[in-house]
């Protein structure tokens, strides 16, 4: 099994907080995106988090505020 790049691992754990609280902050937001473009590559992973971060945005599970 392919071991979790160590950025996508902290943008899940940042998600799984979203999750928690139902909502996620422009600057936690900004973070996410941040950590996903900080080598330069998105992986796999990185992108399906940001796929199902979207996903929650859109569906209302979790909100996105100030």
């Amino acid at each position: 099994m392919h071991k979790p790049s160590e950025s996508a691992q902290r943008m899940l754990e940042m998600i799984k907080h979203a999750i928690d609280d139902g909502v996620v902050t422009t600057e936690e937001y900004e973070k996410i995106l941040a950590i996903a473009d900080e080598d330069g590559f998105l992986d796999k992973q990185e992108q399906r988090l940001l796929n199902q971060l979207q996903e929650m945005l859109s569906n209302g599970t979790v909100k996105r505020v100030k």
